[in-house]
């Protein structure tokens, strides 16, 4: 991670508060003769410091002031305090948030991809690393190019796991992920993949018109928990602009056993891809929120 200090501070504005001192992570700055002052080596360039300051007397150089610069809508940039939104409407948004599987044939404009990956990277990251990647596929045939990787690769996977004796050799030797898919996924794939070739019927992206893919670089300290995070705030946010949104996961475990299917959508190979979102306009409306499994609940006291 890069740890270069950024940070500058205006003697001449600075009132002496020490907020910046208090939030600051890494002890980058501390207090001399009641002033703020950059005194650390290191830096997660986190920004608190610059936005906690009353007299805007902090700059950090090294976040992008365009990410947080939106075209399809107006973002107040005043600090919401702690309890300023409403719960209730939060949670609504969250239950109102479904996978989509029937989109209309409208083009997703890029804009608000755009806009929709600048809302990604609001999400926490682990020590602010950042490294999350975002691959567009602003386009239907761009969607259909990655539908026909994924198909062939599971067509493939399919081949191999109706090998009753590789399996069994599998089981042997203590790796039975394949006859677990066989029994699991096979039959349902094989029909996945017949209705796409032989009808067109996409039940591999629900013939979303756009995708986005989320990965990350190497060297962040949580990758699959930022990207993953970042993934929840663009599918919320997908809602509220009016879009439907599906997770595939078949093509994440896709791109991870076949290379060339994230070579072929110019992510680096040293990038690992973590999710896949289907978007676009839905053909689907529902009447309520939806309600969820029971789960499981633990409290601990020492």
């Amino acid at each position: 991670m890069d740890s270069t200090v950024t940070t500058v501070i205006d003697s001449e504005k600075c009132i002496g508060c020490g907020l910046c001192v208090k939030v600051c992570p890494r002890r980058t700055i501390s207090m001399q003769d009641k002033k703020a002052v950059v005194t650390g080596d290191r830096s997660i360039q986190c920004g608190h410091c610059a936005i906690v300051c009353p007299v805007d007397a902090v700059t950090v150089n090294s976040v992008d002031k365009e990410s947080s610069r939106f075209s399809t809508f107006a973002q107040e940039d005043a600090w919401l305090p702690f309890g300023g939104y409403d719960t209730g409407e939060l949670v609504r948004l969250m239950g109102s948030r479904r996978s989509c599987r029937n989109y209309t044939d409208r083009v997703v404009d890029r804009a608000i991809l755009d806009d929709l990956i600048k809302i990604g990277v609001t999400a926490p990251s682990g020590t602010n690393n950042q490294s999350w990647t975002f691959t567009v596929l602003p386009t239907r045939k761009g969607v259909i190019d990655l539908a026909e990787c994924v198909a062939a690769f599971f067509g493939k996977l399919n081949r191999v796991s109706e090998n009753s004796c590789l399996r069994g050799f599998m089981k042997l030797i203590g790796r039975s992920e394949l006859d677990e898919y066989y029994r699991e996924y096979h039959d349902s794939v094989s029909e996945t993949l017949a209705d796409w070739k032989t009808s067109g019927i996409d039940r591999l992206l629900h013939g979303a018109t756009a995708a986005i893919v989320v990965g990350s670089r190497p060297g962040a300290s949580c990758p699959a928990e930022d990207a993953l995070l970042a993934t929840q705030n663009i599918l919320l946010a997908a809602h509220s602009m009016g879009l439907g949104t599906c997770l595939i996961g078949f093509a994440v475990e896709a791109m991870r056993r076949d290379k060339r299917i994230k070579r072929s959508l110019g992510i680096p190979y040293d990038e690992e891809v973590f999710a896949v979102i289907a978007l676009g306009y839905p053909d689907e409306r529902y009447r309520r929120v939806g309600v969820r499994k029971k789960y499981v609940r633990r409290y601990y006291e020492a």
